[in-house]
């Protein structure tokens, strides 16, 4: 295959795109939203991790070009699709991007195509919900007519050792054509490929993947709450125990989850279950902890200042990291959006610093912080704070002129453990 679309040019989609554009094959980027279309075609970059260069380069070479035309899949052998599946109000799935993304390529397929769907969702939805959009769109028969295949993402932004071309690949078939047609296109990009019997287990692989993640992480906030009760410091008891060489892996407390897929793909796999009359009790109590997290923390901040004979009603509260991990521009998701919240609802004036996010975009749960700008980063600005919570913990950030300026410092990321500070000035949350 040497002509490819790739719809969705997100954290996912645009990576995936200049990788396969590497390799020698040319890929069309659709997208509708026209401002990223516009930005990619003056070789322009809007995730702070991809280069601006790279692009150009791919669009110079005629290797990569953008557009937010879908009849072009008619020129293209293969359409990836890697767009947002979030959680609605209710917290059940939502997967009408995947949905409105099959009605507008269905009548542009060409016989002998392949679709690969990469955005993470409950099994069943490759070969149930986006088949029948497929197929009642395009007249033609997955299996027969067309391919139809899913592949998870695995992006890992600002991971200096996460490579698109070296994360290794899993692929689901809906039928056993179709997985060779898939393991032949990412074998042109990808250098391992991890085939599965079917497209329900790739697509039950990401969910335990990040469920994975989302247990144990939760296990580490549960543990966070209980050592600090007992005075015990549930970092330095981490550290410790990942001396061990066999049967433990670290994970690390915080103020909640936060991203496109911890907080999120659980309550795929909880939400599927039920169909098959099964309860996910365990995930669901991970779910019950880590949402519980912002809470905790903004008790803390309350018994902060109350050791400085302050009230959080009326405090000045300033948020150091607005995006979900460290030194990214993505605050999908972010707990720091809660934690303002909750600073703000308990009468708090709250303000931000980011140095990766210097202008907080619109977002579906927290449309009311759009617009809202980073503070400066300045001894004159930190110092006017009555406390500085740490919510991520970016390399940017000079943490000795944070304990230099700031009179009370609450930390959920231990990001202050190597630094020199007052005594009673840093609380850990």
């Amino acid at each position: 295959m040497n002509k490819i679309a790739i719809v969705g040019l997100g954290y996912v989609g645009l990576p995936l795109s200049l990788q396969f554009a590497r390799s020698g094959v040319t890929v069309l980027g659709l997208d509708i939203d026209s401002a990223k279309v516009d930005a990619l075609g003056q070789g322009r970059s809007y995730i702070q991790h991809i280069p601006p260069e790279a692009i150009a380069e791919r669009v110079k070479s005629g290797a990569f070009s953008a557009s937010s035309d879908f009849r072009r899949v008619k020129e293209v052998e293969a359409v990836i699709i890697c767009v947002p599946t979030p959680l609605n109000k209710n917290r059940e799935p939502d997967i009408s991007f995947i949905i409105e993304t099959g009605k507008a390529i269905a009548p542009h397929l060409a016989s002998g195509t392949l679709v690969v769907l990469e955005s993470t969702t409950y099994p069943g939805t490759t070969d149930e919900d986006l088949r029948d959009v497929l197929e009642a769109g395009s007249g033609l028969k997955a299996g027969l007519d067309f391919h139809l295949a899913f592949s998870p993402e695995r992006e890992d932004p600002a991971n200096p050792d996460s490579r698109v071309a070296l994360i290794p690949k899993v692929v689901g078939g809906y039928t056993p054509a179709c997985l060779e047609k898939a393991r032949a296109l990412y074998g042109r990009a990808i250098k391992t490929i991890v085939p599965v019997s079917s497209c329900r287990v790739a697509e039950a692989t990401k969910l335990l993947e990040n469920i994975f993640r989302g247990v144990n992480i939760a296990l580490v906030n549960e543990l966070k709450v209980v050592y600090a009760a007992m005075g015990i410091d549930v970092w330095e008891v981490i550290e410790a125990a990942r001396t061990k060489p066999f049967g433990f892996m670290p994970f690390y407390p915080g103020p909640g989850l936060g991203g496109h897929c911890i907080p999120i793909d659980p309550f795929y796999l909880t939400w599927k279950a039920h169909e098959f009359g099964q309860n996910t009790r365990f995930i669901e109590l991970a779910g019950e902890v880590n949402t519980a997290m912002p809470e905790y923390v903004m008790h803390r901040v309350i018994d902060a200042l109350n050791s400085q004979r302050k009230a959080l009603n009326g405090a000045r509260v300033l948020v150091l990291g607005l995006a979900y991990k460290p030194n990214v521009d993505d605050e999908r998701e972010s707990p720091s959006y809660v934690l303002m919240d909750l600073l703000k609802k308990r009468g708090a004036e709250v303000a931000y610093y980011d140095p990766h996010v210097p202008v907080v975009r619109p977002t579906r749960e927290h449309p009311h912080w759009a617009g809202t700008r980073s503070v400066s980063w300045s001894r004159e600005t930190i110092q006017g704070f009555d406390a500085v919570l740490i919510a991520t913990h970016h390399s940017a950030v000079n943490y000795q002129e944070l304990a230099d300026w700031a009179p009370l410092i609450v930390d959920t990321r231990n990001a202050m453990a190597r630094v020199q500070s007052r005594v009673g000035q840093v609380w850990k949350a």
